[in-house]
């Protein structure tokens, strides 16, 4: 499958999911944002990149980055608020904060770790769309703006 078509379901996967919820979804208009979908919310817009996962060793991994044809892997911080996720294999839908994944690699488990560990493991039925409410996407709005701050602030 040609990497825009498996772009192209998984931004309707997830923008399916969350009109099921019952939220707006705007889409932006042309190529080219660093967002797919927009979420409306109470007056405030959540910006969603959307990425096509795959599963290996009990985890559903996704890359968490831009790629900028030549400039190499970017942060989606300042760009986007959230990940949209759609794993083709299982067919079920995430909503993942960019501060809860590393810069260059993500994963959600979907399976128990054989040592049982269960510090610093992210379970995939954390991040099911079917779990969030509006409180909890507006609060981790809230927590990417206050991110976004201190990145532009670095920067300075």
């Amino acid at each position: 499958m040609k990497t825009a078509t498996r772009g192209n379901a998984a931004e309707a996967a997830v923008m399916s999911a969350l009109v099921q919820r019952g939220y707006d979804v705007l889409l932006p208009f042309g190529e080219g944002h660093p967002f797919d979908l927009v979420i409306y919310l109470q007056g405030r817009f959540i910006r969603v990149q959307v990425k096509t996962a795959w599963v290996r060793q009990g985890c559903i991994h996704f890359n968490p980055y831009a790629t900028d044809h030549g400039k190499g892997p970017g942060s989606y911080v300042g760009l986007a608020d959230l990940f949209g996720v759609f794993s083709p294999l299982t067919r079920d839908t995430y909503l993942v904060p960019l501060d809860e994944v590393a810069v260059h690699s993500a994963r959600l488990r979907i399976e128990p770790t054989r040592n049982n560990q269960s510090r610093r493991v992210r379970y995939a039925e954390q991040f099911e769309i079917a779990s969030w409410s509006d409180d909890r996407l507006l609060s981790t709005l809230d927590e990417s703006l206050g991110s976004d701050q201190l990145h532009l602030e670095a920067m300075r």
